[in-house]
């Protein structure tokens, strides 16, 4: 049988407990996932792609069927490279699914790769990576949001 990967891409600037429990529901669906966490060249994030990776990763440390990889370009074409056969996404609300709709159908167009959406558990809905960076702007530590070892440069 084939091994089912799915490509879980965002910046991921900084990777919520939101979005580890994604991962965590994804991996009941697929053999793998691969977090990708694209970026820009020229925009700088509140976290470096480094710190990203090694935050991230250091989650999964122990396990097999999670790696993590930072990318340039289109998401569909990392996907490609790495064997994804899916896109794994979130949805948090009416207005992400209408978002994420419309880019499942771009990236079907674009390499004919299938997205597969989970809704986000009610308790974390709110979480968004905006929030925790606007927490840390006024001087509130946003720990309990964050997953991994993100360090908190408090600003205020």
């Amino acid at each position: 049988m084939k091994k089912r990967t799915a490509l879980f891409a965002g910046s991921f600037d900084p990777f919520t407990i939101g979005h580890r429990s994604i991962v965590e529901r994804g991996l009941e669906l697929f053999d793998s996932i691969v977090i990708g966490i694209g970026y820009n060249e020229n925009k700088k994030g509140e976290w470096s792609v480094e710190e990203r990776v090694k935050a991230i990763s250091g989650y999964w440390e122990d396990s097999e069927n999670v790696s993590v990889e930072a990318f340039t370009g289109l998401t569909v074409d990392f996907a490609k490279k790495i064997g994804a056969q899916f896109l794994l996404r979130g949805v948090r609300s009416a207005l992400d699914f209408e978002y994420e709709r419309n880019l499942a159908d771009t990236n079907r167009a674009l390499a004919g790769i299938e997205t597969v959406l989970l809704y986000s558990l009610p308790q974390l809905s709110f979480i968004t990576s905006s929030m925790v960076r606007e927490l840390i702007h006024n001087g509130i530590n946003p720990e309990e949001y964050i997953s991994g070892a993100f360090p908190i440069r408090l600003r205020k």
